[in-house]
């Protein structure tokens, strides 16, 4: 016959014990009918083979006067898997009456279950093997299957309300015993069938209504969160709001003073009329002086009135030609306003587009995951306004070349006229009857002239317009580019505090650690001092001999203390050394406890 492997034998046990002791934990609790006590036998009898089923396998710790072997580290590693269990670790080290770490692990089962989270606690532990391997031998029941069954079991005991008063207990002294006789069956508990199906239809509904609980308590937090976000994001529209009435109303007033630099300018062209036109009545007063002096040239004037005739004909064709000339500079002009129109719609058209990018800027602080992408749509928006403006910048190119086309025939129009001018007053004598005609066609010619100059400034403003639009725009790229490099800073920034936390984090891992460490060295002393505390030293008058060779204490032969047992040796007897990492000379230690000595002056050495 093969031989059984006893570790496995005790596991196969102590899992048929927590089945039994589970089943009639909750068979017992529902028929009793209320919330349960800590003085309930079979709660009692839980916890004692739940204590068996975690001390299996532990590893054995050394301390500084005996071994230890407890489960508080194990269930202590459980603040750092579980978050929510720093609650009852924190409960646990608070409670005065508990010295023990065996009396911390009790109440922290005990509390556990009152929370109904004892399986998912024992879970974290049971996946995170490598950590048990430090506290659990490679055969314990927490280290193989038979732990993930129990913790299996554990689940039904969310049915089951407890309320255990742990402060006033003494857990620390409590004896974990077993009584096997709470499990065997009797006649009575074989006929309870139906019983059991009512028990276990309530049992279900119970469990149905707490995983509602739990989801509903994650929809809340996430709706909490959505919350937080859309008020973060009101806050950061309204400061946009803000920022867009503040913009409007400097735009508002610098209407406001292109109005008034307007009306400036109609003010001096008024001055400018009223001006030239006392300049002309008094060239009329003069040509009136001078007919006085035509009626001796009138009789020369009728011979040459045939030839003049014929000038005039020759004059009239080149006004035809000058009428549909200035037909024409209209019809372009016209068409000039049109070019103007259209590009004041795509500077409209531009500045849309401006506000789609701040949109997406604002869209980028939001999403720092779709961040790239974004800033790719951005680049490719910004080549296509620096595209639209330099067509802006032809198309302006474009119109002053029109406008010194137009100015060069008005220069042309206007040394014709002068011309026409001088020719006029040179045959002003033969010419009365037609001077009134001509002087007619004179101030014609001269409104004409004022009207395009009116166009002419016209056009001039607009065009300063368009630079000045041009220029808003070249700002409003730079400005963009300026946050590009902004949000890359704020990227390697945000890199750099996540590395600095995740340090920040192994670092408080790490003292955590050392903490729990130095505590349970500390408590091990206390412990010590206590169970020393009755032991006196022999005073050094008293101590004339050793205690092993029982000769007297000399120069030679130095007294040795041991302060655990209290006795005295000399340094022949006391030739037991170990070595210390702390001090650089091995340390002589007592031959009865095994304790550090110490060298005291004998009593023949002042």
């Amino acid at each position: 016959l093969a031989v059984k492997d006893p570790t496995a034998v005790e596991r196969a046990n102590l899992l048929n014990m927590a089945k039994l002791s589970i089943k009639g934990l909750i068979e017992s609790a529902l028929s009793f009918g209320r919330t349960l006590d800590s003085d309930y036998p079979p709660l009692q009898q839980f916890f004692v083979v739940m204590e068996h089923c975690l001390k299996h396998g532990l590893k054995v710790r050394k301390s500084f006067l005996s071994y230890n072997k407890t489960i508080w580290g194990p269930l202590e590693l459980v603040e750092k898997l579980y978050p929510e269990a720093e609650e009852i670790a924190a409960s646990v080290r608070d409670l005065p009456g508990l010295k023990t770490p065996l009396g911390r692990a009790r109440a922290w089962l005990r509390l556990a279950l009152m929370q109904k989270k004892m399986a998912d606690y024992l879970r974290c532990l049971i996946i995170q093997r490598d950590l048990l391997s430090e506290f659990y031998e490679y055969h314990a029941l927490m280290m193989e299957e038979e732990g993930a069954v129990i913790v299996g079991l554990l689940v039904g005991l969310n049915v089951i309300d407890a309320n255990l008063c742990v402060k006033g207990e003494d857990l620390d002294s409590q004896v974990g015993v077993i009584d096997f006789s709470v499990y065997l069956k009797s006649d009575d508990d074989i006929g309870g069938k139906e019983r059991n199906v009512q028990i276990a239809a309530i049992l279900d509904q119970k469990n149905y209504v707490e995983e509602l609980n739990r989801q509903l308590n994650s929809t809340v937090s996430s709706l909490h969160a959505r919350v937080d976000s859309l008020e973060k994001s009101n806050t950061k529209l309204i400061e946009e709001l803000a920022i867009a009435k503040n913009n409007i109303i400097k735009l508002q007033e610098e209407n406001h003073q292109l109005r008034s630099e307007n009306t400036l300018i109609l003010m001096k062209t008024q001055h400018h009329l009223e001006v030239s036109k006392v300049d002309v009545e008094a060239e009329l007063q003069t040509y009136k002086h001078s007919r006085q002096g035509l009626d001796e040239m009138y009789t020369e004037a009728r011979r040459q009135l045939r030839e003049e005739a014929q000038l005039r004909q020759d004059m009239e064709n080149e006004l035809v030609v000058q009428v549909s000339m200035k037909h024409e500079i209209e019809l372009a002009m016209k068409l000039l306003e049109k070019d103007i129109h259209e590009k004041q719609d795509a500077l409209i058209g531009l500045r849309q587009q401006l506000d789609e990018v701040k949109a997406i800027n604002v869209e980028m602080y939001q999403k720092l995951q779709v961040s790239e992408d974004a800033m790719k749509e951005k680049n490719e928006i910004i080549s296509r306004l620096e595209d639209k403006t330099n067509q802006i910048n032809a198309t302006m190119k474009q119109l002053e070349q029109r406008l010194q086309q137009a100015e060069k025939a008005q220069m042309e129009a206007e040394a014709e006229d002068e011309k026409l001018k001088q020719e006029y007053v040179n045959k002003s004598e033969s010419l009365q009857n037609e001077f009134s005609q001509k002087e007619k066609q004179l101030l014609q010619l001269e409104t004409d002239l004022k009207i395009e100059k009116e166009w002419r400034q016209t056009l001039e403003d607009d065009l300063q317009k368009e630079k000045e639009t041009v220029s808003h725009l070249r700002t409003e790229t730079q400005e963009i580019v300026t946050l590009k490099k902004e949000f890359l800073k704020l990227q390697e920034k945000n890199k750099q505090l996540k590395s600095i936390c995740e340090d920040q984090e192994a670092a408080l891992q790490e003292l955590a650690s050392k903490l729990s460490e130095s505590k349970l060295k500390i408590e091990d002393i206390k412990e010590a001092n206590k169970a020393l505390q009755g032991q006196v030293w022999l005073k050094d008058k008293e101590a004339t001999h050793c205690k092993l060779c029982e000769k007297e204490f000399s120069l030679s032969k130095r007294k040795h203390h041991c302060r655990n047992c209290g006795e005295i040796f000399c340094n022949a007897c006391s030739d037991n050394e170990l070595p210390l990492p702390s001090s650089p000379k091995p340390v002589r230690v007592c031959d009865s406890c095994h304790a550090i000595l110490i060298q005291r002056c004998s009593s023949n050495v002042p």
